[in-house]
């Protein structure tokens, strides 16, 4: 394998500014890992090598340098592209090409990244899955519905990649296929461009590889300016166990390993408590599962009127109890998950960062369930940034990764204690 691809996309951007490697060399790199992998991991939708290439060359002539000038990405298939296919992951839109880039996508490019190609997604980023298979072993889930994007980033085949997350779409496959992952707070990347599936929650999020690489991200879709991850000392920090109402969901091992990395942060001095979800969360669940299945139903309206045969059985299926949702129920999900962010933002007062599983364990044996989103729903539906860090590994030996979840639009201070978790614990 060429070294380069393991660089971290920090790392790579870095040696690009130094003039140690050009775009051209990171891009070659990737395509040599892709075309090597491929054949196993099957996490891309399209490539066109020349024309990543040209892109790469173009880079490297250009005097501009933005905040990842030179670095090789690449985008969800549920997210427009100019000069390549967009097929949301159904056959009903196979060849489309859009005339716009998405704003994430446009942005990026103009921040001076090169768009390698368009990764697998679930159908409409929902939960039929693709053909990607987990990189680490191809008999397990890669996770969903970000399945290319993770695999891709976490077989070195792109140094980064754009998903979506409406449930656990970003961190649930990062920490599968053992990357370093962030979401968002909810409405700081514009959502413009990307095939909606519920408007309420709909996040687009970044796998990496290194905590490093999130504010270079941050810094090419907001337009804020790269900043350095200040030290965050452990000695004092207010970190909240939050088993969530979903707790038993998580296997036992998983269980053990976010308990031990709460007793090892406390040992290192952290304030450690827990917090436990009361008042309104009673009905999280429920009536955040009603919110999406009326906003989805509505958002896939043309797909399900005129090509309804085109959906995958299990699409079918959800499309005939979608429409159940009345308009009255739709807004009493709305007030319930409006209650439950106002209480959590209260609640957040007395931490820094919250500490939760990932996922329920390792990805699953098989290709036909993307795993469980349990986990997941709590930072995404209030609204939440949150990351996910590679640290440990399940029986089998495949990745388990541990879930950080920080306070509204305060994304890069989350960043900052995240590198300093992932120190603590690495140890």
């Amino acid at each position: 394998m060429n070294d380069l691809c393991r660089l971290s996309a920090s790392e790579a951007v870095a040696r690009v500014a130094k003039g140690e490697v050009t775009s051209e060399e990171l891009t070659r790199a990737c395509l040599e890992r892709i075309e090597e992998r491929e054949p196993e991991v099957d996490a891309w939708m399209h490539l066109d090598p020349d024309y990543s290439l040209a892109q790469a060359r173009e880079r490297d002539r250009a005097p501009g340098r933005g905040p990842v000038h030179g670095l090789p990405f690449a985008v969800k298939d549920i997210m427009d592209t100019a000069d390549m296919p967009t097929g949301y992951g159904s056959p009903i839109w196979e060849g489309f090409r859009p005339r716009a880039d998405a704003a994430c996508v446009a942005l990026t490019r103009a921040a001076g990244g090169v768009l390698l190609g368009k990764t697998v997604t679930t159908e409409f980023a929902s939960r039929h899955p693709g053909k990607t298979r987990n990189p680490h072993d191809p008999t397990h889930t890669p996770g969903g519905s970000s399945s290319g994007s993770a695999a891709a980033v976490g077989d070195f085949m792109a140094f980064m990649a754009f998903g979506t997350q409406t449930l656990g779409s970003v961190i649930r496959p990062a920490s599968f296929c053992g990357c370093v992952a962030y979401k968002p707070s909810y409405g700081e990347i514009s959502n413009e461009g990307v095939k909606e599936n519920t408007g309420s929650f709909d996040t687009v999020g970044l796998f990496g590889r290194a905590v490093e690489d999130l504010p270079l991200f941050r810094a090419a879709v907001t337009g804020e300016p790269v900043r350095p991850l200040s030290p965050v000392s452990v000695k004092g920090l207010r970190v909240g166990l939050c088993r969530t109402p979903l707790w038993d969901k998580a296997l036992d091992y998983t269980k053990a390993l976010v308990e031990g990395a709460a007793a090892d942060l406390s040992r290192a001095g952290a304030a450690v408590s827990e917090l436990d979800l009361g008042g309104p969360f009673a009905e999280f669940e429920p009536m955040g599962r009603r919110v999406s299945d009326y906003e989805i139903s509505r958002a896939l309206t043309w797909e399900r009127t005129h090509h309804f045969e085109l959906l995958s059985e299990f699409q079918q299926g959800k499309m005939k109890d979608w429409p159940v949702v009345s308009y009255e129920e739709y807004r009493e999900g709305e007030r319930v998950m409006a209650a439950c962010r106002a209480w959590l933002d209260e609640a957040l007062k007395d931490f820094d960062v919250l500490l939760t599983p990932s996922a329920t364990g390792e990805a699953p044996v098989g290709l036909d369930n993307t795993g469980d989103t349990a986990f997941n729903i709590l930072a995404t539906w209030t609204h939440l940034p949150c990351v996910t860090l590679p640290l440990f590994t399940g029986p089998s030996g495949l990745p388990v990764g541990l879930q950080l979840v920080g306070h509204r639009c305060r994304d890069h201070r989350l960043f900052e204690i995240g590198r300093s978790v992932l120190t603590a614990l690495s140890i």
